[in-house]
């Protein structure tokens, strides 16, 4: 199966084994000559499954029986997030709201509550907020700004929109019992940052990546919030956050 895709302002034909991949992506269907295609081979398929009984393994856990679509979906992705830093743009792990067209990036260790986090901002703000996305959202840097984008691949609560916003600020989520947040510098954030990006395999596309996570500390504020998942968490980090 193949259909054309506009995620982050490119446009991605995907050329698909199952058709599971093309129903979790048609809201971002689109026409026209693309920028760059994707093409899903059953072995790209079996690699997924491998590295997912890997990556459980590590835990110590049984890893789910996953379909081979929703294996093809991941493949996917993986190849997409491949090509985007030739377009100044990454896939990055963590949870974006937006509040009055703003995007803010929660980011933690797995487990955290980053999801827990941004549903009390919707809460709090209401209409006024919006999910941009809630898992693997897509940044692109430029020298004008940064700019966040919801894209098919947001969470198991499939928690987004298909939609653009600037990023003003990117927080790393720890808990604790009492509310605080405090601003940091690049030499504090930059394990996490690096830890929650896409890692391209390509050298050139790598190296690009590293060149636009500098870009994105120079033009963020970056911040460590201490939370204990309560409704003041959000007051919190947003006074701090909006300046």
């Amino acid at each position: 199966m193949t259909k054309t895709y506009k995620i982050a302002e490119k446009l991605i034909t995907i050329n698909s084994i199952y058709p599971e991949v093309h129903e979790y992506c048609k809201d971002y269907a689109a026409d026209g000559e693309p920028d760059f295609s994707v093409v899903i081979t059953q072995a790209d398929i079996d690699a997924e499954k491998q590295k997912a009984d890997s990556e459980y393994a590590y835990e110590g856990k049984k890893s789910p029986c996953f379909s081979q679509g929703v294996l093809e979906e991941t493949a996917v992705y993986r190849k997409i997030a491949e090509q985007m830093p030739l377009y100044d743009t990454f896939v990055f792990h963590g949870s974006v709201i937006a509040v009055d067209g703003v995007g803010y990036l929660f980011t933690a260790k797995s487990g955290t509550g980053k999801s827990t986090h941004t549903k009390l901002w919707r809460e709090l703000f209401g209409n006024r907020a919006i999910m941009v996305n809630d898992d693997k959202p897509l940044i692109k840097c430029t020298d004008c700004g940064i700019m966040v984008y919801g894209t098919p691949y947001n969470g198991k609560h499939r928690l987004g929109n298909n939609i653009a916003v600037p990023l003003k600020a990117v927080c790393i989520l720890e808990r604790s019992e009492k509310n605080a947040i405090r601003r940091i510098d690049k030499s504090e954030a930059y394990p996490m940052l690096l830890q929650q990006v896409y890692r391209p395999m390509d050298k050139t596309a790598f190296t690009k990546t590293l060149l636009l996570i500098d870009k994105l500390t120079e033009q963020v504020g970056l911040y460590k919030l201490g939370a204990n998942m309560e409704s003041e968490a959000a007051e919190v980090a947003y006074k701090a956050m909006k300046g």
